[in-house]
């Protein structure tokens, strides 16, 4: 049970990584093209950065 649930936040920290990396060059793309940073890919970097320390707090709390 718990190395299945470990698998599942692995994933999870894998995907909010890349929702962060997505939002970081998303919102270089647009301070370049548009002169101003969005607020969809300030969103993913901030959420996608909550998402991380979160399933990190979850996977440490698991090894306890």
């Amino acid at each position: 049970m718990t190395s299945e649930l470990t698998q599942k936040l692995k994933l999870q920290k894998i995907f909010s990584i890349a929702i962060i990396i997505m939002g970081i060059s998303l919102l270089s793309y647009m301070v370049v093209v548009e002169d101003e940073p969005g607020a969809i890919p300030l969103l993913m970097v901030v959420m996608g950065t909550g998402w991380y320390f979160i399933t990190r707090s979850r996977i440490k709390s698991l090894h306890r």
